[in-house]
């Protein structure tokens, strides 16, 4: 949406939006009230997110958090509930491509010098499977390519 809104301002610079130029508005007026349900429920159980995905990444491959004699499940905890906020977010505001470019993109580069993009793949696609859980059919239409968009681009 802020990416839409700050083409629309680049693009009509002295004059005024014709109708096409407006429709991403009616387009995001119309999910509006989807995505903040969708956002106030993410909100209200990131734990049971998070401490599910947990569960589930620990069932696929045990020693997932393990690096030598490191536990990183602390440092996985806060990269992920990051992660999920931020998303969250570009599901409010429905703007994966800011979302893209000001979080993943960085956290891309972090990730792929410490070699997690293993960990990443796991953790974005164990996220999708939970998230049913907790969100209904149009909500999760709206956020799973969020996450997916996060496992492409944090997983390779």
């Amino acid at each position: 949406m802020l990416t839409n809104i700050e083409a629309l301002v680049q693009a009509t610079d002295g004059r005024y939006a014709s109708d096409q130029e407006l429709l991403f508005f009616q387009t995001y007026l119309s999910t509006v009230g989807i995505r903040l349900r969708a956002y106030q429920k993410i909100q209200a159980a990131e734990q049971q997110i998070i401490a599910q995905v947990m569960a589930r990444l620990k069932a696929q491959k045990p020693n997932v958090f393990q690096i030598g004699d490191q536990d990183l499940t602390a440092k996985w905890q806060r990269d992920t509930v990051r992660v999920l906020r931020y998303s969250a977010m570009a599901l409010l505001l429905d703007d994966p491509d800011r979302f893209k470019d000001n979080l993943l993109s960085w956290f891309q580069t972090i990730m792929r010098a410490f070699g997690a993009q293993e960990s990443c793949e796991l953790t974005y696609a164990a996220m999708q499977a939970v998230m049913p859980q907790f969100l209904n059919a149009e909500e999760l239409k709206l956020f799973l390519p969020i996450l997916e968009l996060s496992r492409i681009t944090l997983g390779q």
